[in-house]
Formats: C-alpha cells, structure tokens, sequence
C-alpha cells in the first residue's frame, strides 16, 4: 500500500524550526532546498578557504593535508557547477580536466619543490578561470596576494 506525501503540519502544531517541513508542498520544500544551496559563490567561498589551507598544509610540508584540500576543492567545484552549469565549461577546461591529476600528482610526491610547483599551476588555473568568467576582480584580493610562492 503507497503512502500519500507527507503533507504541511496544521498551524497549530507546526514547531516554528521546522522551516522545511512547514513548507506547503514538496515542490515549496524543494525551493527552499535549492535556495539553501545558493550558486557557485558559496562552493566559491569553499574554494577559498581551502585553497589557504592547502597553502598552509605545503608551508607545513603536510603533503597528505594539501592532497586532502586539493580533492576537496575539485569537489567544491564541481558541486558548485551542478547547481550552476554555465560556469563548468571554463572550470573543466582550465582546471578539473586539466590540471587536476598533475597537481595532485605533484602534491603527493612529498618533493617540496615540485609540490609548490604544483601550487603554483593550481593558483594560475584560479586567476585564468576567474579573467575566462569575467570576474577577474577576484583576483585582487587577499587570498592571492597571501598566497604567492614562497621564496625557497
């Protein structure tokens, strides 16, 4: 026997922090859902932070932790980009199908030169993928100027 949808508590007995079960209908909830979720700014937001960490992790020379941030901020993306599809063209092209692996690859050598190499490459992709969307002012800001190589 199927079971009907769940439906909206009556006003009465709604908990006032059910904000998605006190939604009318499932297609309500699911608004909200993806309102909840918001664009690519907030996977880009992500990004950010954990590319400072993946910074640190190599400044540290925790190869494992820089390998952990970098899989992470490929996941950030790619996530983002089901959300809003526009933009996965230029991250597939400048960075996921690109430069992904060889950075990884670098990474994980443990090989402090070639790691930061490899940063480098990722920091680049960044900044080329923000001028290919338009949105090269991100590029002015303290996460890339905190994070030029480091002299060896």
């Amino acid at each position: 026997m199927a079971q009907s949808p769940p439906q909206a508590a009556p006003a009465a007995a709604r908990n006032v922090d059910d904000w998605l079960l006190n939604a009318p209908d499932d297609a309500a909830r699911f608004k909200l859902l993806q309102d909840q979720h918001r664009g690519f700014s907030a996977s880009m937001h992500e990004v950010g932070l954990r590319f400072g960490s993946l910074y640190d992790a190599l400044g540290d020379k925790n190869y494992e932790l820089a390998a952990y941030q970098w899989a992470k901020i490929r996941d950030a993306i790619v996530t983002g980009y089901a959300r809003r599809p526009k933009r996965q063209p230029n991250a597939d092209s400048i960075l996921v199908k690109k430069i992904y692996e060889p950075v990884l690859a670098d990474i994980r050598s443990g090989d402090p030169s070639r790691a930061w190499s490899g940063f480098g490459q990722a920091r680049a992709a960044c900044t080329s993928c923000h001028e290919a969307e338009k949105l090269g002012f991100m590029n002015k800001q303290p996460l890339f100027r905190r994070t030029e190589r480091p002299k060896e």
